[in-house]
């Protein structure tokens, strides 16, 4: 079969760990159960060893070394160490290698960034942050399939994802955008998070949401907000004003959900 016939029932999507499958599941519920989610994690102990070294990592400056999850959830919330253990979990389902580190780095702080705008804004913030996690999760997918070739192609579009897609449809028949959707319905996480992966090139690139329940089409906003917290000296006002027209809200509340996942980065510095 040559890469250009691959399509995604061709494909191998990695599985969740079991403990991730229930941790998912218990975060989308509207109340979460500390002590639930906490045996969750605790009961698969690479998972939670990995959240203990990141959660105690300078990366976090907490003044005193947590020692369980649960303490963890208590000094970060139980979204943000969820994130961490899916992180993880995802992370360990790739090999190890230089340019997927670089994409791993740039979920995480893009996860998070995503988090932060959808709590301002009063939205389902675990949704949001998945959904940053897994929107690059197509890219490690077809490295792992052609490590040298597609290292080549990613090199090549220099960070342009419309770009990208169109070589990786000329070499595989499948773009990253379809393989990360696929890979976030593999590891059942929400239609929302799904379609947010599905779309966001686009939205990103055209501040244009797709016909959706607005659920959905929110979390397509904050993907595309999020690259203006990410990168703060780019000015985000017409992009606000466009995605607020079509969510019927008002500009200046998109706004200061960006401010306020700002100041998030800013207290914890570099690394959101």
């Amino acid at each position: 079969m040559s890469d250009k016939s691959l399509h995604i029932a061709d494909w191998t999507l990695p599985s969740p760990p079991l403990g991730l499958m229930r941790l998912s599941g218990l975060l989308a519920q509207p109340i979460s159960n500390v002590l639930e989610i906490g045996e969750a994690i605790e009961n698969d102990m690479s998972l939670a060893s990995a959240v203990l070294k990141t959660v105690n990592s300078a990366m976090f400056g907490l003044s005193g070394r947590v020692q369980t999850v649960r303490q963890a959830m208590t000094y970060l919330g139980t979204r943000e160490v969820g994130a961490i253990t899916l992180q993880h979990g995802l992370r360990a389902a790739f090999p190890s290698a230089i340019e997927l580190d670089v994409l791993w780095q740039r979920a995480a702080t893009r996860g998070s960034v995503m988090g932060w705008l959808a709590q301002a804004l009063a939205s389902d913030a675990w949704t949001a942050h998945s959904a940053g996690l897994f929107e690059e999760a197509g890219k490690a997918l077809l490295f792992r399939h052609a490590p040298s070739g597609y290292g080549m192609l990613m090199a090549a579009a220099g960070g342009d994802d419309h770009a990208l897609i169109a070589s990786e449809q000329e070499a595989y028949g499948v773009s990253h955008d379809t393989l990360g959707a696929a890979l976030c319905e593999t590891w059942s996480l929400s239609p929302a998070a799904v379609y947010c992966v599905r779309h966001h090139v686009d939205v990103q690139s055209s501040f244009v949401l797709p016909t959706a329940p607005l659920g959905h089409r929110l979390v397509c906003a904050l993907s595309a907000l999020a690259q203006f917290v990410i990168e703060p000296h780019r000015s985000a006002e017409l992009a606000t004003a466009k995605l607020a027209e079509q969510l019927d809200m008002k500009p200046q509340e998109i706004m200061s959900a960006i401010h306020t996942a700002q100041a998030h980065v800013a207290e914890r510095g570099s690394q959101p």
